[in-house]
Formats: structure tokens, C-alpha cells, sequence
């Protein structure tokens, strides 16, 4: 048997180490190069998310670092394995990481995602009449997609033929939402499952919320007024539908511009275990929020290398500081 023993030993302060050469850190320390390439914040939403969870630590990887993980992983919607490479970690690290960031940030969700204070009158404008005046905010829902568990893998086939778990929001310029029923289950359920309609959380006494016509027209424990169904008996109800759907696009251009901040997440199949899909939507929305606040808005969709025409319209203005104002799993 031949033995082979090491020239020297094993340097125990190598481990856990910054490696500065890693091309994702240098990019974040060189303090200038845009993060939300590989991100999808800016610096300064980064800053102010790291104010938000703290930056102090008192074992392990630096919680700078391993936000950057997380938000790497959040933004490209790879494995660990691939994260492990890209930042030269190893993978048990990568998945610490990004389990433990996740937690950090989901505790946010109280300070970051919270029902307005003041009185809104967007959505009178937008629908174009004074009847609006009392709308408080727009609900609605989205799929998305996951990889069904082994067991009761029926209950997450939604009507669309494919494996979802939904999340329900309410918009109003600042987004709250429900996450983690199955696709299997009718928006009317998810509402009337949700603190929003058994808590009475939102909206205030004497204002609505305005949906679609997959809910239903209710007058308590909440208010929600939705479009009415086909066939329409005369002019006026044509009209209401019409003024309603202006007012309530505003939620549909708040999800597309979720969406298109974390498309990794949304417009591919999430592959992780089916408890942790709630959890990652959730930060989705928080950081979603935090990068409102900053004013970091995503201007590329819709006009690529270039600021958006001034004045902006109505619809988007509202669209772009569409914040989340009720969420809850």
C-alpha cells in the first residue's frame, strides 16, 4: 500500500476566504459597474437592503456575500452547482446561503409590503371617471410555474395544463399579495382563504378594490367590484366594464414589471422544493418593493437604452411605482 502525505499541511485560513479574483465579487467591489446585469438591483437598493437585514456577523461568510449569492441565484434561477462555480464557494455554503438570505429578507415583509396610509385617487384617473374615486386598489393573480411534488402532483395542475403555484396581489401603486395556493385551486377560493377577505385587513371602510371576473362581486366582509358578464343588457354596463378595465390594468403592468425583474423566476419552471416556492416568491415582492422605494425602475422593456418620454402617461406612472400592498402566505 503506498501512503502519500502532504509536502505541507492544509492552510485552516483559506477556508471561507474572500477570493477578490472571482469575477461577480470584483464586479461588486470595483464600486462602479452596474449590479443589475447579474442582480437585478441597483447599488443603491442593494445598500438599502443590506441596512435592512444588517451587515454584521459573527461566524460564517460575510452577509454582503452572501446576499450577492442569493440575488444570483434569485436573478439567473440556476442550481447550486452552478452558483458554487460562479462564486468559487463551496455548494453546502451556496445552499446556507441562500436558504439563510431568504429568511432574512422574508422578515422584511411587514416593514416592506404594507397597506397605503394615505388616500389614493389614481385609479379615478385612470378609468377616466369620478366613479373610481373610491377605489383603494386593483386585485389579481398569476401562476406560476413549479415542479410538482411526487405526492398530490394533481392538486398543482392548474386550468391552464401545467404545475402552478399562485400568487394573489393587491396593487394600488404599493403591491400586498397571497402566495402559496396550489394551481388547482379558483381565484374566488384563494380570496376568500386569504387575510385580506378574513381579517378585513384592506381596503378601509367606505373605499374598494376593483378585479376581474374570476372574482366575485362582494359587498362584505370586503368591497370588490368586478366587471359585469356577457351577455351585457345596455350601453351603461358597457360602459362600466370599459372605465373598470382602464382602471384595473394597472395591476396586470405591476406584474409585468415583477415579472420581468426576476424572469428567471416567473417565466420558468421554479425548480426547488415545493415548501420553498412561497418563501422565494415573498422576497420576490419585498425586493420588488425595496427597489421602488430606491426608484430603481426597470425602464429597458419598454424603452431599451433610453429614459422613458416625459411627461410619462398616466397608466405609466401608476405602473411604475406600483408597489405590492398586501401579501401573505
Amino acid at each position: 500500500m503506498n501512503v502519500h502525505f502532504l509536502s505541507q499541511p492544509p492552510n485552516p485560513r483559506r477556508y471561507g476566504q474572500l477570493t477578490i479574483t472571482v469575477p461577480l465579487i470584483r464586479l461588486f467591489f470595483d464600486g462602479q459597474s452596474d449590479l443589475r446585469v447579474d442582480f437585478r438591483l441597483s447599488r443603491g437598493s442593494f445598500n438599502a437592503l443590506m441596512e435592512a437585514i444588517g451587515r454584521e456577523a459573527d461566524h460564517g461568510w460575510d452577509p454582503e456575500i452572501a446576499c450577492l449569492v442569493f440575488l444570483f441565484w434569485l436573478a439567473s434561477g440556476t442550481s447550486y452547482r452552478v452558483v458554487s462555480r460562479a462564486f468559487d464557494m463551496p455548494r453546502t455554503s451556496v445552499h446556507r446561503a441562500i436558504h439563510t438570505t431568504n429568511g432574512k429578507i422574508a422578515a422584511l415583509f411587514a416593514q416592506t409590503v404594507h397597506h397605503p396610509t394615505e388616500e389614493r385617487v389614481g385609479f379615478a384617473r385612470l378609468a377616466g371617471s369620478a366613479a373610481f374615486n373610491r377605489v383603494a386598489g386593483s386585485t389579481d393573480g398569476f401562476h406560476v410555474r413549479v415542479k410538482p411534488p411526487a405526492a398530490d402532483s394533481d392538486c398543482y395542475l392548474n386550468r391552464k395544463l401545467f404545475y402552478s403555484v399562485q400568487l394573489q396581489a393587491v396593487v394600488d401603486r404599493t403591491p400586498n399579495v397571497c402566495v402559496g395556493y396550489t394551481g388547482s385551486v379558483h381565484d374566488s377560493r384563494v380570496l376568500k382563504n386569504s387575510p385580506l377577505y378574513l381579517e378585513k385587513q384592506y381596503p378601509q371602510p367606505g373605499y374598494c378594490l376593483i378585479g376581474d371576473g374570476w372574482y366575485p362581486c362582494l359587498s362584505y366582509p370586503m368591497t370588490l367590484m368586478t366587471p359585469y358578464h356577457q351577455p351585457l343588457r345596455n350601453q351603461l354596463q358597457a360602459a362600466y366594464n370599459s372605465r373598470l378595465t382602464k382602471a384595473r390594468g394597472v395591476v396586470e403592468r405591476a406584474f409585468g414589471i415583477l415579472k420581468t425583474r426576476w424572469r428567471a423566476i416567473f417565466l420558468k419552471t421554479l425548480e426547488v422544493d415545493i415548501l420553498f416556492v412561497p418563501e422565494v416568491i415573498l422576497c420576490c415582492t419585498i425586493l420588488h418593493n425595496i427597489c421602488l422605494s430606491r426608484g430603481a425602475i426597470l425602464f429597458f422593456p419598454l424603452w431599451p437604452r433610453q429614459a422613458p418620454p416625459h411627461p410619462a402617461p398616466d397608466w405609466l406612472s401608476c405602473a411604475l411605482d406600483s408597489n405590492i400592498v398586501y401579501c401573505a402566505c
